[in-house]
């Protein structure tokens, strides 16, 4: 589980989250009314509703759960109800909503982190557990950066905004404790010996992969070693495009890494 892997810098998450935050601050600033209305990558959801699901699940850390929140048994089916009643909104509502949920969200993971409740285990619904303050920053980091760049400035025929090593050292910390979490609740078939996984580039590093999870650099024999640029990994690694699309290398046991790679789908 997400045990196995360091504990997360929880300032580099409040310092990334901030950034993030800026981004899309600044890139909905720039869009007109008919591409506020437009649809966006993500199935169903317009660009209007990208931004008020990014702002009801911030409003959530800092507001108690809801009845449907405490019953729900998938996030994705979670995610919809907020958005469905923020359908009829305005674009001023929804920023409004967006700016001020935000701006709370990163305060209060800017005082947790500095609290032992930072290191408090909360569920988030069929990923498991997490501690608090990796919850907040990891979650909301990593759905800024892929929502922004892979389903809102791709449909609108806009260049993806640029990141850095911080911010991508972020996302791929939180998608990695969802990978391990995911991995340990329901097994890879067939996974049945350690694979290495490097990311390259900013924010990268190389994590190891067994059938209870991903866990830090071991000592040990691997099956198989995978390699990709982290920059795809939030692309592939969400399964919105396949890793066979991507520049992914594999040396050693490739129907083992094939296995895993076909099975990541981190939500």
């Amino acid at each position: 589980m997400t045990d196995r892997l360091p504990p997360a810098d929880l300032h580099n998450l409040v310092d990334a989250l901030r950034a993030e935050r800026t981004e899309m601050l600044d890139f909905t600033a720039g869009l007109s009314d008919d591409e506020w209305a437009a649809p966006s990558a993500a199935a169903g959801w317009r660009i209007a509703d990208v931004v008020a699901h990014i702002g009801a699940t911030a409003r959530n850390f800092y507001t108690p759960p809801s009845r449907e929140a405490l019953r729900a048994t998938s996030l994705e089916r979670l995610n919809e109800g907020p958005v469905d009643r923020r359908h009829g909104w305005s674009r001023a509502q929804v920023m409004a909503e967006y700016t001020r949920a935000t701006r709370r969200a990163t305060t209060l993971l800017d005082l947790v982190r500095r609290t032992p409740a930072a290191r408090l285990r909360i569920p988030l619904v069929e990923l498991g557990r997490y501690p608090l303050g990796l919850l907040i920053g990891g979650a909301l980091v990593f759905d800024h950066h892929t929502h922004l760049r892979h389903d809102m400035a791709p449909a609108l025929g806009r260049a993806a905004p640029a990141t850095d090593a911080d911010r991508m050292r972020a996302v791929l910390r939180w998608m990695l404790a969802v990978l391990s979490n995911q991995i340990a609740q329901a097994p890879v078939t067939g996974l049945d010996a350690r694979v290495a996984l490097t990311l390259t580039g900013p924010g990268g590093g190389t994590w190891y992969i067994d059938a209870a999870g991903v866990l830090a650099p071991p000592n040990g024999p691997v099956a198989a070693h995978v390699t990709a640029p982290a920059l795809t990994f939030p692309d592939w690694g969400t399964q919105r495009s396949s890793w066979c699309d991507h520049d992914v290398t594999i040396t050693g046991d490739t129907d083992v890494a094939a296995r895993l790679l076909d099975a990541v789908n981190v939500i």
